[in-house]
Protein backbone atom coordinates (compact mmCIF):
# COMPACT_ATOMS: atom_id res chain seq x y z
CA UNK A 1 0.00 0.00 0.00
CA UNK A 2 1.03 3.83 -0.74
CA UNK A 3 -1.53 6.54 -0.51
CA UNK A 4 -0.42 10.41 -0.24
CA UNK A 5 -3.05 13.02 0.98
CA UNK A 6 -4.16 16.05 2.85
CA UNK A 7 -3.43 16.01 6.24
CA UNK A 8 -6.24 18.16 7.17
CA UNK A 9 -8.95 15.98 5.46
CA UNK A 10 -7.16 12.56 7.03
CA UNK A 11 -7.26 14.36 10.39
CA UNK A 12 -10.79 15.19 10.24
CA UNK A 13 -11.42 11.95 9.34
CA UNK A 14 -9.39 10.50 12.12
CA UNK A 15 -10.79 12.78 15.04
CA UNK A 16 -14.16 11.33 13.90
CA UNK A 17 -13.43 7.71 13.96
CA UNK A 18 -10.06 7.61 16.76
CA UNK A 19 -13.05 8.38 19.66
CA UNK A 20 -14.42 4.81 19.07
CA UNK A 21 -10.94 3.04 19.63
CA UNK A 22 -10.95 2.20 23.43
CA UNK A 23 -7.61 2.95 25.32
CA UNK A 24 -7.47 -0.03 27.35
CA UNK A 25 -8.94 -2.96 25.58
CA UNK A 26 -7.64 -7.35 25.90
CA UNK A 27 -7.68 -7.58 22.19
CA UNK A 28 -4.80 -6.03 20.61
CA UNK A 29 -6.24 -5.49 16.89
CA UNK A 30 -9.18 -3.14 18.70
CA UNK A 31 -6.37 -0.44 19.59
CA UNK A 32 -5.96 0.05 15.53
CA UNK A 33 -7.72 1.76 12.51
CA UNK A 34 -8.08 0.43 9.31
CA UNK A 35 -6.63 1.78 7.02
CA UNK A 36 -7.93 0.71 3.12
CA UNK A 37 -6.35 2.25 0.07
CA UNK A 38 -8.35 1.93 -3.27
CA UNK A 39 -10.24 3.85 -6.03
CA UNK A 40 -8.60 7.35 -4.90
CA UNK A 41 -9.86 7.17 -1.56
CA UNK A 42 -7.97 6.14 1.88
CA UNK A 43 -10.99 4.70 4.19
CA UNK A 44 -11.04 4.42 7.92
CA UNK A 45 -12.58 1.89 9.86
CA UNK A 46 -12.41 1.85 13.53
CA UNK A 47 -14.88 -0.31 15.73
CA UNK A 48 -15.44 -1.55 19.75
CA UNK A 49 -17.17 -4.83 18.37
CA UNK A 50 -20.50 -2.62 19.11
CA UNK A 51 -19.68 0.49 17.75
CA UNK A 52 -17.90 0.84 14.50
CA UNK A 53 -17.20 4.29 12.63
CA UNK A 54 -16.08 4.59 8.59
CA UNK A 55 -15.23 7.63 6.90
CA UNK A 56 -13.35 8.02 3.42
CA UNK A 57 -11.22 10.54 2.00
CA UNK A 58 -9.72 11.68 -1.29
CA UNK A 59 -6.15 10.26 -1.71
CA UNK A 60 -3.75 9.84 -4.32
CA UNK A 61 -3.30 5.89 -4.58
CA UNK A 62 -0.11 4.32 -5.52
CA UNK A 63 -0.39 1.24 -4.90
CA UNK A 64 -3.90 -0.61 -3.18
CA UNK A 65 -3.80 -2.37 0.03
CA UNK A 66 -4.90 -1.90 3.23
CA UNK A 67 -3.45 -2.50 6.84
CA UNK A 68 -3.79 -1.09 10.50
CA UNK A 69 -2.21 1.12 13.21
CA UNK A 70 -2.78 1.60 16.42
CA UNK A 71 -5.50 4.64 16.23
CA UNK A 72 -4.19 6.81 18.95
CA UNK A 73 -0.58 6.87 18.23
CA UNK A 74 -1.50 7.35 14.73
CA UNK A 75 -4.12 10.49 15.30
CA UNK A 76 -1.43 12.15 17.42
CA UNK A 77 1.26 12.25 14.93
CA UNK A 78 -0.98 13.67 12.63
CA UNK A 79 -2.17 16.36 15.44
CA UNK A 80 0.95 17.39 15.83
CA UNK A 81 2.07 17.82 12.03
CA UNK A 82 2.22 21.48 10.67
CA UNK A 83 -0.79 22.60 9.09
CA UNK A 84 -0.56 22.13 5.33
CA UNK A 85 1.42 19.07 5.13
CA UNK A 86 0.97 16.48 2.25
CA UNK A 87 1.31 12.85 3.93
CA UNK A 88 2.75 9.97 2.46
CA UNK A 89 1.99 6.39 3.80
CA UNK A 90 3.86 3.48 2.85
CA UNK A 91 3.44 -0.25 3.97
CA UNK A 92 6.27 -2.70 4.03
CA UNK A 93 6.12 -6.13 6.05
CA UNK A 94 4.73 -5.57 9.14
CA UNK A 95 5.52 -1.52 8.94
CA UNK A 96 3.17 1.17 8.04
CA UNK A 97 6.25 4.05 7.16
CA UNK A 98 4.85 7.77 7.41
CA UNK A 99 6.68 10.99 5.87
CA UNK A 100 5.72 14.63 5.52
CA UNK A 101 8.12 17.43 5.06
CA UNK A 102 11.40 16.15 7.07
CA UNK A 103 9.24 14.17 9.30
CA UNK A 104 9.44 10.31 9.01
CA UNK A 105 7.52 7.98 11.57
CA UNK A 106 7.56 3.70 11.60
CA UNK A 107 4.54 2.23 12.78
CA UNK A 108 4.33 -1.12 14.28
CA UNK A 109 1.10 -2.64 12.45
CA UNK A 110 -1.18 -5.93 12.46
CA UNK A 111 -3.38 -7.90 9.56
CA UNK A 112 -5.80 -6.31 7.87
CA UNK A 113 -7.33 -9.79 7.82
CA UNK A 114 -7.79 -9.85 11.93
CA UNK A 115 -9.35 -6.67 11.88
CA UNK A 116 -13.02 -7.29 12.81
CA UNK A 117 -16.68 -6.40 10.85
CA UNK A 118 -19.49 -5.05 12.38
CA UNK A 119 -21.57 -6.55 9.65
CA UNK A 120 -24.75 -4.55 9.72
CA UNK A 121 -27.19 -7.50 7.81
CA UNK A 122 -30.55 -5.95 6.71
CA UNK A 123 -31.60 -2.96 7.84
CA UNK A 124 -35.24 -2.53 6.32
CA UNK A 125 -36.46 0.28 7.77
CA UNK A 126 -34.78 3.62 6.03
CA UNK A 127 -35.79 7.12 6.53
CA UNK A 128 -34.07 10.86 6.23
CA UNK A 129 -34.17 13.07 9.34
CA UNK A 130 -33.00 16.77 9.05
CA UNK A 131 -29.78 16.95 11.31
CA UNK A 132 -30.62 19.84 13.50
CA UNK A 133 -33.62 17.93 14.58
CA UNK A 134 -31.50 14.40 15.49
CA UNK A 135 -29.25 16.84 17.16
CA UNK A 136 -32.25 18.39 19.09
CA UNK A 137 -33.74 14.93 20.15
CA UNK A 138 -30.52 13.48 21.37
CA UNK A 139 -29.38 16.89 23.09
CA UNK A 140 -32.76 17.64 24.46
CA UNK A 141 -32.72 13.56 26.29
CA UNK A 142 -29.23 13.12 26.55
CA UNK A 143 -29.00 13.89 30.10
CA UNK A 144 -31.25 11.42 31.51
CA UNK A 145 -29.91 8.36 30.44
CA UNK A 146 -28.89 5.95 33.35
CA UNK A 147 -25.32 4.93 34.08
CA UNK A 148 -26.10 2.35 36.19
CA UNK A 149 -24.84 -0.95 34.06
CA UNK A 150 -27.43 -3.18 36.17
CA UNK A 151 -30.09 -1.66 34.63
CA UNK A 152 -28.63 -2.20 31.11
CA UNK A 153 -32.10 -1.27 29.25
CA UNK A 154 -31.64 2.21 30.44
CA UNK A 155 -28.50 3.19 29.13
CA UNK A 156 -29.84 4.43 26.20
CA UNK A 157 -31.99 6.42 24.50
CA UNK A 158 -35.30 4.89 23.60
CA UNK A 159 -36.60 5.88 19.93
CA UNK A 160 -39.92 4.69 18.75
CA UNK A 161 -42.96 6.07 16.94
CA UNK A 162 -46.17 7.20 18.18
CA UNK A 163 -49.53 8.06 17.67
CA UNK A 164 -50.13 11.47 18.85
CA UNK A 165 -53.69 12.90 18.57
CA UNK A 166 -54.16 11.63 15.41
CA UNK A 167 -50.16 12.32 14.21
CA UNK A 168 -47.64 9.93 14.29
CA UNK A 169 -44.81 11.20 15.88
CA UNK A 170 -40.78 10.05 16.06
CA UNK A 171 -40.25 10.13 20.18
CA UNK A 172 -37.27 10.24 22.04
CA UNK A 173 -37.09 9.24 26.02
CA UNK A 174 -34.36 8.27 28.38
CA UNK A 175 -34.69 8.06 31.95
CA UNK A 176 -32.23 7.01 35.43
CA UNK A 177 -35.23 6.33 37.53
CA UNK A 178 -34.89 9.77 38.59
CA UNK A 179 -35.16 12.24 36.03
CA UNK A 180 -37.38 11.81 32.84
CA UNK A 181 -37.11 13.38 29.48
CA UNK A 182 -39.35 12.75 26.25
CA UNK A 183 -39.19 15.21 23.11
CA UNK A 184 -41.19 14.65 19.59
CA UNK A 185 -41.17 15.97 16.52
CA UNK A 186 -42.91 14.82 13.81
CA UNK A 187 -42.43 11.61 12.17
CA UNK A 188 -40.41 11.63 8.97
CA UNK A 189 -41.17 9.81 5.92
CA UNK A 190 -40.41 5.67 6.34
CA UNK A 191 -39.77 6.30 9.88
CA UNK A 192 -43.90 5.28 11.15
CA UNK A 193 -43.00 1.63 10.92
CA UNK A 194 -39.61 1.46 12.75
CA UNK A 195 -39.49 -0.81 15.48
CA UNK A 196 -39.21 0.51 18.97
CA UNK A 197 -35.22 0.75 19.74
CA UNK A 198 -32.71 1.50 22.44
CA UNK A 199 -29.92 3.63 20.76
CA UNK A 200 -26.83 3.20 23.30
CA UNK A 201 -24.97 5.80 25.22
CA UNK A 202 -21.45 5.80 23.07
CA UNK A 203 -23.30 5.47 19.90
CA UNK A 204 -25.52 8.50 21.10
CA UNK A 205 -22.70 10.87 21.99
CA UNK A 206 -21.12 9.61 18.88
CA UNK A 207 -23.76 11.02 16.77
CA UNK A 208 -23.96 14.28 18.68
CA UNK A 209 -20.64 15.04 18.06
CA UNK A 210 -20.84 13.99 14.22
CA UNK A 211 -23.49 16.46 13.45
CA UNK A 212 -21.39 18.76 12.28
CA UNK A 213 -23.97 20.48 9.97
CA UNK A 214 -26.89 21.49 11.62
CA UNK A 215 -28.75 22.35 7.43
CA UNK A 216 -27.38 18.86 6.43
CA UNK A 217 -29.41 15.41 6.66
CA UNK A 218 -29.03 12.44 8.33
CA UNK A 219 -29.85 8.73 6.99
CA UNK A 220 -31.13 6.10 9.84
CA UNK A 221 -31.10 2.70 8.48
CA UNK A 222 -32.25 -0.03 11.40
CA UNK A 223 -33.43 -3.28 12.14
CA UNK A 224 -34.81 -4.44 15.54
CA UNK A 225 -30.67 -5.42 16.45
CA UNK A 226 -28.32 -2.29 14.70
CA UNK A 227 -28.99 0.97 13.39
CA UNK A 228 -26.90 2.83 10.73
CA UNK A 229 -26.04 6.64 10.78
CA UNK A 230 -24.69 8.28 7.47
CA UNK A 231 -23.87 11.60 8.22
CA UNK A 232 -22.23 13.45 5.04
CA UNK A 233 -18.97 10.74 4.53
CA UNK A 234 -19.06 9.13 7.54
CA UNK A 235 -21.02 5.86 8.58
CA UNK A 236 -21.54 5.31 12.12
CA UNK A 237 -23.01 1.43 12.24
CA UNK A 238 -24.03 0.58 16.04
CA UNK A 239 -26.00 -2.81 17.59
CA UNK A 240 -28.52 -1.60 19.88
CA UNK A 241 -29.48 -2.58 23.71
CA UNK A 242 -31.04 -5.83 23.62
CA UNK A 243 -33.91 -4.99 26.24
CA UNK A 244 -37.61 -4.04 27.17
CA UNK A 245 -37.34 -0.07 27.99
CA UNK A 246 -40.08 0.21 31.11
CA UNK A 247 -43.40 1.91 30.28
CA UNK A 248 -42.25 5.20 30.83
CA UNK A 249 -46.25 6.52 29.81
CA UNK A 250 -46.92 4.99 33.99
CA UNK A 251 -44.52 7.95 35.26
CA UNK A 252 -45.83 10.89 33.39
CA UNK A 253 -48.32 12.46 36.34
CA UNK A 254 -51.76 13.70 34.13
CA UNK A 255 -53.22 15.38 37.41
CA UNK A 256 -51.21 17.90 38.76
CA UNK A 257 -53.16 20.97 39.28
CA UNK A 258 -50.45 23.10 40.73
CA UNK A 259 -49.31 25.01 38.44
CA UNK A 260 -45.91 27.22 38.77
CA UNK A 261 -44.73 30.31 36.01
CA UNK A 262 -41.25 31.47 36.73
CA UNK A 263 -38.78 33.02 34.38
CA UNK A 264 -36.00 30.67 34.11
CA UNK A 265 -33.08 32.71 33.97
CA UNK A 266 -33.58 34.09 37.29
CA UNK A 267 -34.93 30.42 38.78
CA UNK A 268 -31.68 28.43 37.33
CA UNK A 269 -29.68 31.42 38.52
CA UNK A 270 -31.14 31.06 41.80
CA UNK A 271 -31.10 27.10 42.17
CA UNK A 272 -27.65 27.39 40.97
CA UNK A 273 -26.46 29.95 44.46
CA UNK A 274 -28.28 28.40 46.89
CA UNK A 275 -26.94 24.71 46.00
CA UNK A 276 -23.48 26.17 46.62
CA UNK A 277 -23.17 25.15 49.90
CA UNK A 278 -25.35 21.65 49.47
CA UNK A 279 -23.65 18.85 49.91
CA UNK A 280 -22.27 16.65 47.56
CA UNK A 281 -24.50 13.45 47.90
CA UNK A 282 -27.42 15.32 49.06
CA UNK A 283 -28.24 18.20 46.56
CA UNK A 284 -31.05 18.83 47.98
CA UNK A 285 -32.82 22.57 47.69
CA UNK A 286 -36.90 22.98 49.36
CA UNK A 287 -38.98 24.88 47.17
CA UNK A 288 -41.63 26.37 49.42
CA UNK A 289 -44.47 27.80 47.44
CA UNK A 290 -47.22 30.18 48.24
CA UNK A 291 -49.34 33.43 46.37
CA UNK A 292 -46.73 34.87 43.64
CA UNK A 293 -43.15 33.82 45.48
CA UNK A 294 -40.99 31.24 45.67
CA UNK A 295 -38.55 30.35 48.34
CA UNK A 296 -35.44 28.75 48.03
CA UNK A 297 -33.30 26.68 50.76
CA UNK A 298 -30.60 24.60 51.45
CA UNK A 299 -29.68 23.18 54.93
CA UNK A 300 -26.27 21.63 55.44
CA UNK A 301 -24.91 20.89 58.80
CA UNK A 302 -21.86 21.30 57.91
CA UNK A 303 -21.42 24.55 56.05
CA UNK A 304 -24.95 25.96 57.13
CA UNK A 305 -27.67 27.66 54.85
CA UNK A 306 -29.01 29.23 51.88
CA UNK A 307 -32.05 30.96 51.12
CA UNK A 308 -33.04 32.77 48.03
CA UNK A 309 -36.64 34.28 47.54
CA UNK A 310 -38.29 34.96 43.94
CA UNK A 311 -41.60 36.53 42.73
CA UNK A 312 -43.28 34.08 40.60
CA UNK A 313 -47.03 33.28 38.70
CA UNK A 314 -48.53 30.86 41.42
CA UNK A 315 -51.42 31.01 42.66
CA UNK A 316 -53.10 27.20 44.18
CA UNK A 317 -52.46 26.17 47.45
CA UNK A 318 -49.03 26.95 49.39
CA UNK A 319 -46.97 23.49 48.99
CA UNK A 320 -43.14 22.69 50.24
CA UNK A 321 -41.76 19.97 47.52
CA UNK A 322 -37.53 18.91 47.33
CA UNK A 323 -35.07 18.61 44.58
CA UNK A 324 -31.86 16.97 43.87
CA UNK A 325 -30.37 20.77 42.58
CA UNK A 326 -28.34 19.00 39.75
CA UNK A 327 -30.92 17.09 38.19
CA UNK A 328 -33.35 20.40 38.36
CA UNK A 329 -30.50 22.27 36.81
CA UNK A 330 -30.22 19.83 33.97
CA UNK A 331 -33.76 19.96 33.12
CA UNK A 332 -33.56 23.72 32.90
CA UNK A 333 -30.69 23.97 30.67
CA UNK A 334 -32.84 22.25 28.31
CA UNK A 335 -35.58 24.07 28.72
CA UNK A 336 -36.21 26.50 25.44
CA UNK A 337 -37.53 30.11 25.75
CA UNK A 338 -37.63 32.63 28.82
CA UNK A 339 -39.86 30.57 31.10
CA UNK A 340 -40.30 27.31 32.60
CA UNK A 341 -43.75 25.48 33.47
CA UNK A 342 -43.65 23.26 36.37
CA UNK A 343 -46.56 21.59 37.81
CA UNK A 344 -46.98 19.61 41.34
CA UNK A 345 -49.12 17.68 43.31
CA UNK A 346 -47.58 17.19 46.19
CA UNK A 347 -44.64 16.79 48.17
CA UNK A 348 -44.58 13.04 47.75
CA UNK A 349 -45.65 12.92 43.38
CA UNK A 350 -43.46 13.31 40.57
CA UNK A 351 -43.21 17.04 39.34
CA UNK A 352 -43.75 17.76 35.10
CA UNK A 353 -41.41 20.11 34.16
CA UNK A 354 -41.81 21.69 30.31
CA UNK A 355 -41.59 24.98 28.22
CA UNK A 356 -44.16 27.88 28.13
CA UNK A 357 -45.47 27.60 25.04
CA UNK A 358 -45.54 23.78 23.95
CA UNK A 359 -44.96 20.46 25.11
CA UNK A 360 -43.04 18.62 22.58
CA UNK A 361 -40.22 18.69 24.94
CA UNK A 362 -41.64 17.22 28.62
CA UNK A 363 -39.24 16.31 31.47
CA UNK A 364 -40.48 14.53 34.56
CA UNK A 365 -38.43 15.00 38.09
CA UNK A 366 -38.75 13.28 41.14
CA UNK A 367 -38.85 15.05 44.02
CA UNK A 368 -36.48 14.43 47.00
CA UNK A 369 -37.47 14.29 51.06
CA UNK A 370 -35.87 17.78 52.63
Amino acid sequence: MRVTLERSALLKALGHVHRVVERRTTIPILSNVLLRAANSALKLQATDLDLEVVESVPANVGDAGATTVPAHTFYDIIRKLPDGSEITLEQSGTTLALSAGRSRFTLQTLPEADFPDLTAGDLPVRFDLAAAELKRLIDKTQFAISTEETRYYLNGIYFHAIDVEGIRMLRAVATDGHRLARVEIPAPSGSGEMPGVIIPRKAVAEVQRLVEDPDGTVVVELSPVKVRFTIGSVVLTSKLIDGTFPDYARVIPVGNDKQLLVDKGDFTSAVDRVSTISSERGRAVKLALGQGRLVLTVTNPDSGTATEELEVDYTADAIEIGFNSRYLLDILGQVDGDAAVLKLADPGSPTLLHEQDGTSALYVLMPMRV
